[in-house]
């Protein structure tokens, strides 16, 4: 009888100042599934987001039976409270504002918002759903909807990051906050019950695949802004390159077009800080983005993709199919639970 053969993949702690699955591990895992749930009535949500956190420790230490005896890996399991858990706990906390509507939007009632986030991804894409049925079990969860996905080929940018490019063939994510300085700056909030969490927005996106490519490819890099092979801004450079947006042709013409999706989401361009993002493609229900950033002001967000709607070329190819956003809650360790500085 053969034997089973596997890699080992080196394990990313649970606990400690921030949750794992954001910036640790640095690469992001090839699988991941996110489930959005909602509380019934009545729950007490500071005891069952404790109970969570103690089952994601036993779960990324292989201690829980529910795992089939498998080993969990590089799991991680990222949990975030909905805006209206954030207003329950205190309405000025940062998370308690419900994103607003906007163009570019088929999303039914049921896909949009929800009480609580479990991003879980890992390397072995049999892990996350068995997590996901573990964590679910939980008195008081009712599952909104879930989207799993998975990175595609990753490209390597600068000081070991990477990122991946998406069903387009394009880049995706290449600008964020690499540094600590950076990260404290734009990821992780700075002050109050909330110290060290952070905001995350999801957005599940359809792609219209046939209709972007019958563009030509130079049409294709001017909807990005992008070279579609090296990643590198029209403006010249490296992948790694900050976009020139002030580049003209010998005649006069921007290098990147005023439409370009590089310069319309530019943090320059719109007068916000930086973005963290961990996205990743799907296929089902159909071709598209799992969007996935982390930011600690909303407004990043949401005035980014303002500024994207009155005239980003990108859009035009794109159908969001459901949103939400959560406060990601602090990191947390064995003395101190999930949660507990938020529901105190």
């Amino acid at each position: 009888m053969p034997r089973e053969t596997s890699t080992a993949i080196a394990p990313v702690p649970p606990t400690g100042r921030f949750q794992a699955g954001i910036v640790a591990p640095q690469e992001a895992q090839a699988t991941v599934l996110v489930v959005v749930a909602d509380l019934h009535d009545g729950v007490a949500v500071g005891p069952l987001v404790a109970e969570l956190g103690k089952t994601v420790q036993a779960l990324t230490a292989g201690a829980d039976a529910r795992l089939f005896g498998l080993p969990p890996g590089d799991l991680t399991v990222t949990i975030g409270i909905g805006p209206r858990l954030v207003r329950m706990a205190d309405p000025a906390l940062p998370g308690a504002e419900d994103l607003p509507e906007f163009p570019h939007e088929q999303i039914p009632p049921s896909a949009r918002g929800g009480d609580l986030l479990l991003q879980i991804c890992a390397s072995d894409p049999m892990i996350p759903p068995i997590a996901a049925a573990a964590l679910l079990e939980s008195r008081g969860l009712r599952e909104r909807w879930r989207q799993s996905g998975h990175r595609g080929t990753t490209v390597p940018v600068e000081g070991g990051h990477t990122a991946p490019r998406n069903l387009f063939g394009f880049t995706d994510g290449i600008v964020g906050p690499r540094t600590t300085a950076q990260q404290h700056q734009n990821l992780w909030l700075p002050d109050g019950p909330a110290t060290d969490g952070t905001i995350a927005v999801l957005r599940r996106i359809q792609l219209d695949l046939p209709r972007f490519a019958a563009l030509p490819v130079t049409e294709q890099e001017a909807v990005f802004g992008r070279r579609r092979h090296t990643s590198e801004p029209l403006s010249g450079g490296t992948i790694a390159s900050d976009p020139d947006l002030t580049a003209k042709t010998p005649d006069g013409r921007y290098r990147i077009p005023a439409d370009a999706h590089v310069r319309r989401a530019h943090p320059a361009a719109v007068g916000v800080g930086l973005m963290l993002r961990r996205s990743y493609s799907i296929t089902d229900p159909v071709p598209g983005l799992l969007f996935i950033s982390f930011q600690n002001d909303i407004r990043t967000f949401t005035k980014t993709l303002t500024h994207m709607s009155n005239g980003d070329a990108l859009l035009p190819f794109t159908t969001t199919t459901a949103c939400a956003t959560f406060l990601i809650l602090p990191g947390f360790d064995d003395t101190h639970p999930l949660g507990a500085t938020v529901f105190r």
